[in-house]
């Protein structure tokens, strides 16, 4: 087990990294869309580019952001009864949750998404829009995005199973969303 707990920090510290980059990026994403608001309408200056990589960067903002917000436990439950469920009852629906549905989701889309990104780099796809960008570099996002979150759902997993054999004391805080 202690193989696998160094394994699951190793993930956390990569994710760790990543969703600082993720929280940059909303950084340069405000930026961004406020210098081309000033310029558009301050000067009657614009170009498809700065509205693309807007979309650009929101995409690396949730792509690269998911395996962050997985890992420090914000993610979106259904909230009906787990609030209300025993700390080891949480371990457990977490486990069996990350196991049956979040690993083989998150596996199958990044895997069915290499050949959408393998494609537009061949092709060297560029926005159809005039003066529009590369397409491939947004679009390795979505393998590059799923790989980091089959990595955390792994850490995840590791975790929780650690948390239930008396390996590990987990902070299992959940804050329920207010109603």
């Amino acid at each position: 087990m202690n193989a696998l707990l160094k394994i699951s920090r190793l993930i956390d510290a990569l994710n760790e990294k990543i969703g600082l980059i993720a929280n940059w990026l909303v950084l340069a994403a405000c930026a961004i869309s406020a210098g081309n608001a000033l310029m558009r309408y301050g000067f009657s200056l614009s170009s498809n580019a700065w509205l693309e990589i807007q979309w650009y960067l929101f995409a690396g903002i949730v792509m690269l952001g998911a395996s962050h917000t997985l890992r420090v436990n914000e993610h979106v439950r259904v909230d009906v009864f787990y609030s209300r469920y025993s700390e080891r009852a949480r371990l457990w629906l977490d486990l069996l949750g990350g196991i049956l549905f979040l690993l083989p989701m998150a596996a199958i889309i990044g895997w069915l998404s290499w050949p959408l990104f393998l494609n537009s780099y061949q092709v060297g796809e560029v926005s159809p829009n005039a003066g529009g960008l590369l397409r491939w570099p947004v679009k390795v996002l979505i393998p590059l995005g799923f790989l980091l979150l089959t990595l955390q759902g792994i850490s995840e997993i590791i975790k929780r199973a650690a948390a239930l054999t008396g390996h590990l004391r987990l902070d299992g805080h959940y804050e329920r969303p207010p109603q």
